[in-house]
Formats: structure tokens, C-alpha cells, sequence
């Protein structure tokens, strides 16, 4: 039986991880609108966010509807969402446009599955890493696999990017992966397709 805490918890993060999926939104303005447009949306945002959080954070203005997302580590500090739309402009700047969206949709997807299916149902914890659980690892490494398989065409990219975003999301713990995801399985997702591209694989 899971205790009233689990499942409060539960609750919590399927909403919080229900907020994340409108960051597809991202994706289809960059593929509909193209790259300059998005990437103009994305600062805009990420303006209008980090006014946000300047009154949430310094003054302990309660924002309707998304306070109770917040986990206890971001109650005095920037939540996700920023450092998401971070990665997502740097994502977008440097990346191909299919290993930026599938960075994108990896750390969106991947993150929530290994959140919401270790916290359900999570009985194998790893050792010396605080709530993960080798289910939740496996569920996002299904996840990323699938997305990969959807958007890129070298299985060694859908490889490498699906490994990589799953040991980031599954190893940190200080900084936040929101970021970190992108921009690490992002990176040598391109670096990997150059070199494709250099050695004729």
C-alpha cells in the first residue's frame, strides 16, 4: 500500500511534469515557425520567467496555480522551467534541428518517465543516490530510446543521446538536469553525427 505521503507526491509530480509537457510547444514553433522565431519566443519567456521568480524568491509573492509544483530544493532558488528554456536556447543555437528536438523532448519525456514511474513503482533503489530507482532508469531509458528512434536516423546517435540523457538525469543531483540533459546528450549527439560525417559511418 502506498502511504499518503508516496502518493501526495506522486500527484505532485504528475503535475509538475504535466506543466513540462507544454514545452513541446517548443518544438512545434521551432519545426512551424522556424529557428530565429522560436528562439526570440525563448528569450522572451525566459525574461518573463526570471521576473517571476525574482518576486517568488525575493519578496515571497505566491504565484497562483504553480506554487505547489515547486520542489523543497527550489523554494529559495530558480525552479526548473528556467534552466529548461536555458537549455532549450542553446539546444536550438547550436544544435541540428533533430538533435535539438530530440534533446529537447528527451529531457521533457525521458525526466518525467523516470520520475513518475520510480516514484509508482520503484522497489530497487541504486545505491548512494538519493530516489532513484533502477526502474525509473530503465522507464527513461525506454522513453529516450523510442523518441530517438522517432526523430533521429543513426542508431548510434539514438544511442548515445538516449545513454547519456539517462546517466545525467540519473546521476545529478546539485545542478539541475533540466539543463544539464540538453546540452550534455545534445552535445555529443552533434559531436557523433560530425564525426559520422568526417569517417563516411
Amino acid at each position: 500500500m502506498i502511504i499518503m505521503d508516496e502518493r501526495i507526491n506522486v500527484r505532485q509530480e504528475f503535475f509538475r511534469k504535466l506543466i513540462h509537457f507544454t514545452t513541446v510547444l517548443i518544438v512545434f514553433s521551432y519545426i512551424y515557425l522556424g529557428k530565429q522565431v522560436t528562439l526570440y519566443l525563448l528569450a522572451a519567456l525566459l525574461i518573463l520567467f526570471i521576473e517571476s521568480e525574482y518576486l517568488r524568491i525575493e519578496w515571497n509573492v505566491t504565484l497562483p496555480f504553480v506554487q505547489g509544483t515547486f520542489r523543497k530544493k527550489e523554494r529559495h532558488r530558480l525552479a526548473g522551467h528556467i534552466f529548461f528554456i536555458i537549455g532549450s536556447i542553446i539546444s536550438i543555437s547550436i544544435f541540428d534541428m533533430d538533435i535539438a528536438i530530440a534533446a529537447i523532448l528527451m529531457t521533457t519525456f525521458g525526466d518525467s518517465a523516470a520520475a513518475i514511474f520510480g516514484r509508482k513503482f520503484g522497489k530497487r533503489w541504486i545505491p548512494h543516490l538519493k530516489d532513484k530507482s533502477i526502474e525509473g532508469c530503465f522507464a527513461e531509458l525506454v522513453v529516450n530510446l523510442v523518441i530517438g528512434y522517432l526523430i533521429l536516423d543513426s542508431v548510434i546517435v539514438i544511442l548515445v543521446m538516449a545513454s547519456i540523457a539517462t546517466i545525467v538525469e540519473t546521476l545529478v543531483e546539485k545542478l539541475d538536469d533540466n539543463l544539464l540533459i540538453q546540452v550534455f546528450a545534445g552535445f555529443h549527439g552533434q559531436v557523433v553525427v560530425w564525426a559520422l560525417a568526417v569517417f563516411g559511418g
